[in-house]
């Protein structure tokens, strides 16, 4: 009897164990909750509380409860608190994040002296205000900074202390002049950052600033009313509330400048006025924006034609107008113009690369005169053929070949994928994600791939696709170079799901996989900035709409059931696909986007698929496009074991709707 009842007995009390440690483990779960909330609600006192029994716990995600107790106290906080930080949690993404923190604080205290000390070892080195105190301190230093510095500030994009302090500190010391200011002041105008704008006027006085300020609140009164009076700055605000109009009325702009202005303002101020005003009518897609174009060119002076003060998103919306112009030579003549004014780190980027390539083809000289520009764009499309994305696939196409698919590499060995699995910041990572802490989570897990060869980004990549957490996995594989895995990067969650649903609809799988993959990463409880849900991110009003058209019974809170969102987000697909003729990238274009702009946007002269695609108005949309489309044609090739060829997926142009073509559907959310 004893011998039997003694095993039950061990049983039972590890059963009783493991329910203990299971209770323990959910409970320390809860204090990290607790930890956060706290946190958010900037409660010092409970969540120093909460630090302590999740200390005492040793939980996982214990460093992140300290980081959230020291961070609400940086500012009474003293060197040694961060020191005592950085020893308990050496080598982690939460000391780096602190790090960065404690930089922005001493920045703000000035303490160049501990800031020149902290400042080699951020890791990340990604915060453009502690890069501009950097700077600070090395000008404090009597480091000749003006060239870098120029450039961070260029680069801020948000109003910030440390970025405005070293531009008054190179103002102060003549190192900038009062054209660098207007030069800011003009590009944040362009950009619609209208406190960036603000900030940097205030550079040059009160006066300035308010008259500023009245430029961008009011153009057309300032314009009308105020620059008529001004002094020297008059060309500087007139030419800033010119552009501001544009932004709102390129027609009113335009009219200006051609009444009084482009003369008033010389050659520098009025081109800039015109380069803005023939922007915003390319993002109109409105034919005028050429003959503006061009008035803001043949307004430089000569010795400014090669390199005009304009930004890199002026130049590119110069360069689309252009492609938009049809099949004669002046349209790759302009385009080219704009492409050569880029900044060299613009002109590296591969649309632009594309499309001198075009450009060099077909302003090549016939024969041999030719050949040289000829055998630079062969180049071009041979370096991009060799990448995998939109334009790596169209540049190998044009050269006569379909883009193949890369070999796969061999799967990450045991040893890999313990190597991977034991990583400390990984581990946190997929602890916070458990917890539901997203932005925690892929933090530390991005920070953890820093300086990961490829075979160990692979076995980290594994690591994710095991516990289906698609979006790591993708992103992660992405990273590799030498050793690429095709079927990690594309992966087929859900295939029993997806594919027939597809089927259903009427869709071609591999379209519907490009989309999911570009909408959700596959992540079922993915959740946008403005409501869409689900693998298939569907907005609330679109499912409801859709459900009502299929006679698909629904209540709102069926948008994350995974077939409940296939079906819808599958059937609103193949209703916009069929609605725009078949055009699979205006299809993307409305789903990203809604029906009624790629409707807008057809309108005008019949282009290639490609230029269409380019001159998408709106940069999140064009860029959705372009990665559906080359998603669903490595899928096509996974599926079928072959390279698959992308252009066919574009068709061959995109102009008005066909007089002969059904009604648009206008109930189409």
């Amino acid at each position: 009897m004893w011998k039997t009842r003694i095993p039950l007995a061990l049983a039972t009390l590890a059963t009783a164990a493991a329910s203990f440690s299971a209770l323990a483990q959910s409970s320390a779960d809860d204090l990290i909750r607790d930890a956060r909330q706290a946190f958010v609600r900037k409660d010092k006192a409970k969540l120093a509380n909460v630090r302590s029994a999740v200390m005492d716990a040793r939980h996982p995600l214990a460093p992140w409860a300290d980081y959230w107790a020291l961070n609400l106290r940086l500012p009474e906080a003293r060197s040694e608190d961060l020191d005592a930080f950085y020893a308990r949690w050496p080598g982690s993404y939460v000391e780096d994040r602190l790090r960065n923190d404690w930089l922005l604080e001493l920045g703000r205290r000035r303490d160049w002296a501990t800031f020149s000390r902290e400042v080699p070892r951020f890791k990340m080195n990604d915060d453009r205000e502690v890069n501009c105190y950097r700077l600070l301190a090395e000008h404090q230093a009597g480091k000749d900074v003006r060239e870098a510095a120029r450039k961070a500030w260029m680069a801020q994009r948000e109003a910030d202390d440390g970025c405005h302090q070293l531009a008054k500190a190179q103002l102060d010391s003549e190192r900038f002049m009062p054209e660098d200011v207007w030069r800011k002041v003009r590009h944040a105008t362009e950009h619609a950052r209208l406190r960036q704008a603000r900030q940097a006027a205030s550079l040059l006085g009160d006066n300035v600033a308010a008259s500023t300020q009245e430029a961008l609140d009011n153009p057309s009164r300032f314009i009308n009313t105020r620059a008529i009076a001004l002094g020297h700055a008059r060309s500087e605000l007139a030419s800033i509330a010119l552009g501001r109009l544009a932004a709102s009325d390129p027609t009113a702009a335009a009219r200006l400048l051609e009444d009084r202005w482009a003369g008033a303002l010389g050659g520098e101020h009025g081109a800039w006025a015109w380069a803005q005003t023939a922007k915003q009518a390319a993002l109109a897609l409105r034919p005028e924006s050429l003959e503006w174009s061009r008035n803001a060119w043949d307004t430089l002076k000569p010795r400014l034609r090669d390199k005009p003060d304009w930004s890199d998103e002026t130049l590119g919306w110069h360069a689309r107008a252009a492609l938009r112009l049809g099949g004669t030579t002046e349209r790759w003549v302009l385009a080219m113009r704009a492409m050569d004014a880029m900044s060299p780190e613009e002109r590296a980027d591969p649309t632009w690369r594309y499309w001198r390539a075009r450009a060099l083809q077909a302003l090549a000289k016939p024969g041999s005169a030719g050949d040289e520009q000829r055998e630079q764009a062969r180049d071009l499309l041979k370096d991009l053929s060799d990448e995998l994305h939109f334009y790596g696939q169209l540049a190998s196409e044009d050269l006569g070949a379909v883009q193949p698919l890369p070999p796969k590499p061999a799967a990450p060995t045991a040893p890999e994928r313990d190597a991977a699995r034991s990583r400390p910041g990984l581990q946190r990572a997929l602890a916070a994600l458990a917890l539901g802490l997203r932005s925690e989570g892929l933090r530390e897990w991005n920070f953890s791939l820093i300086g990961m060869t490829d075979r160990e980004l692979l076995a980290a990549a594994q690591l994710a696709c095991s516990r289906e957490i698609w979006d790591r996995c993708i992103n992660t594989s992405e990273r590799s170079k030498a050793e690429v895995d095709m079927e990690q990067r594309f992966p087929w969650p859900l295939r029993e799901e997806v594919v027939p649903r597809a089927r259903e609809a009427g869709l071609e799988p591999a379209y519907v996989y490009g989309l999911i993959r570009q909408e959700s990463r596959f992540m079922l409880a993915a959740r946008s900035h403005v409501g869409a849900s689900g693998l298939m991110q569907i907005m609330p009003a679109t499912a409801s709409w859709t459900a009502k058209r299929i006679g698909l019974p629904y209540k709102p809170e069926m948008i994350t059931d995974r077939d409940t969102n296939l079906r819808l987000g599958n059937a609103y697909l193949k209703m916009v696909l069929e609605d725009l003729g078949g055009s699979q990238a205006m299809a993307a274009a409305a789903y990203n986007a809604g029906p009624n702009r790629p409707r807008r946007w057809r309108e005008g002269p019949v282009l290639e698929t490609a230029i269409w695609i380019e001159n998408i108005p709106l940069h999140e949309t064009r860029d959705y496009v372009k990665r559906v489309l080359s998603n669903a044609s490595y899928y096509a090739g996974l599926a079928a074991g072959r390279p698959v060829a992308l252009k066919p997926r574009l068709g061959n142009s995109i102009g008005p709707r066909d007089t002969q073509a059904p009604a648009p559907d206008r109930e189409l959310p």
